[in-house]
């Protein structure tokens, strides 16, 4: 099933990006094995691995990564891997005996990626960090939040998931690619301030235009906007518009009453602070419910704001099927979707639960195994 059938790869267990990028390879079709830790660490913090949803679509080994044989076990998969993603700092896989250099001796055709924050170097590139981090350091998180308020994290979407884990999936495919023309693997250097610079690279070139202010709240895309921002209706609920074209900004005048009224132009900054109190005084007369009714699938650009329990059962999502039940827990369906090798997602596996079966598919006979779970190296 999916694209990347026939390509395996070895996960080191992680938090964050990595898991999310080797979830999104497994539900594409890739045979990926992931390397967890034989007793958990404070972050994996779900006793019922189906509530991991970035942990599904892979099998699982255990393995205690400090104990003697656990290199040799790493690099006997990645022997057999078309690729090999790990979540370490910088010099930390080295130090396990599983670094670039011993596995592409291995395989040369290997690719090899490395998931951090800061990069493999420059003066922060061993310091610890998360999202929050990251994003301070590329402008993002300035540019997010209020007017005349502090900086707001976007959850950890920007740094770890847009910005790590989908960079770090793009360059294990683009890296897989290039192997199958040059027969040569390499290393994938992706950081998460990387990625969020690079999502954040429209805002750039609007700076340099003289199109975006440094304050938040004083721009089209950050809240500034009357056209771009939430409401809250009769009910407490909330709705966004997103009404910038200049057709659509006059559908949202006629469906909000000001249409024949004497209003300033729609670029007119100086204007957007009265727009948004007029349109939120006309938004808070309705409830959420009347709102959907008249503007709902028209070119307003408008959608209710959904909470996480209630996006699944949104009428478009439930049409495009883009929510999954797997083993009774709700959660996105795999995605982008293929018209002839339809992805699909597995249930998240239990730390271990295929151990034996990969360590045989790998050569390790019975006894090997044997003594390898004596000396506690594997669950």
């Amino acid at each position: 099933m999916g694209p990347l059938a026939g390509i395996k790869l070895i996960e080191i267990a992680g938090i964050g990006p990595g898991p999310m990028a080797a979830m999104m390879l497994g539900d594409l079709g890739a045979d990926v094995i992931r390397v967890d830790r034989v007793r958990p660490s404070g972050p994996e913090r779900f006793t019922d691995p189906r509530h991991a949803v970035h942990h599904r679509s892979r099998r699982s080994i255990a393995v205690d990564l400090q104990k003697p044989g656990a290199a040799e076990i790493v690099l006997r998969l990645a022997a057999g891997a078309d690729g090999l993603m790990e979540p370490f700092r910088p010099g930390v896989a080295e130090r396990l005996g599983i670094g670039p250099e011993p596995c592409l001796a291995r395989n040369p055709r290997l690719v090899y990626g490395r998931m951090t924050g800061w990069g493999q170097q420059g003066p922060l590139a061993k310091a610890a960090g998360h999202d929050i981090n990251y994003i301070a350091l590329t402008g993002a998180l300035h540019a997010i939040g209020p007017a005349g308020g502090k900086p707001v994290p976007p959850l950890n979407l920007v740094g770890d998931f847009g910005g790590g884990g989908m960079l770090l999936a793009l360059g294990m495919v683009c890296g897989l690619l290039e192997t199958a023309r040059s027969g040569q693997g390499q290393v994938v250097d992706a950081a998460m301030v990387d990625g969020a610079a690079l999502l954040f690279g429209a805002v750039f070139g609007m700076h340099a235009a003289g199109l975006w202010a440094d304050q938040r709240g004083a721009n089209m895309l950050d809240g500034g906007s009357h056209f771009y921002d939430t409401y809250e209706t009769k009910d407490g609920r909330y709705v966004a518009i997103g009404s910038i074209e200049p057709q659509f900004y006059a559908l949202l005048l006629e469906k909000t009453g000001l249409a024949d009224a004497a209003l300033p132009e729609q670029m007119d900054k100086d204007a957007w602070p009265l727009m948004k109190e007029r349109l939120a005084a006309i938004f808070r007369a309705r409830t959420c419910e009347e709102w959907c009714a008249i503007m709902e699938g028209s070119d307003v650009c408008f959608a209710p704001v959904l909470s996480v329990a209630e996006a699944p059962r949104h009428p478009h999502a439930v049409a495009r099927d883009a929510y999954v039940d797997i083993g009774g827990v709700p959660q996105p369906a795999p995605a982008p979707r293929f018209s002839r090798t339809p992805p699909a997602a597995r249930v998240a596996p239990r730390r271990g639960e295929h151990t034996d079966q990969v360590l045989a598919e790998a050569g390790f006979d019975t006894d090997e195994i044997a003594t390898l779970r004596k000396g506690g190296t594997i669950l």
